[in-house]
């Protein structure tokens, strides 16, 4: 890689805004908050609004659409199919 055009990578940890769980990895992304890990050492702190923590997919959460209701919507509009 070229030296000096890429920006720095290291450390950081993620928290997540809605349950307040955290996860330490590596990026790019950087931030003046700190926080102390539990190795003891302090790193960049990026609070942010979903992670898997609270995203409905991951945690069970999600809707279950009403597909029956959205196909005999979509019948009395274009009718049934015909051969």
């Amino acid at each position: 890689m070229k030296p000096g055009i890429h920006p720095e990578y290291g450390p950081v940890v993620f928290q997540d805004r809605t349950t307040g769980q955290s996860f330490l990895t590596r990026s790019t992304a950087t931030s003046e908050a700190r926080i102390e890990w539990s190795d003891g050492n302090t790193y960049p702190l990026i609070v942010i609004d979903v992670t898997a923590y609270s995203h409905p997919f991951w945690t069970g959460n999600q809707r279950v659409l009403d597909t029956q209701g959205r196909v005999e919507k979509f019948r009395r509009r274009y009718g049934g199919r015909t051969r």
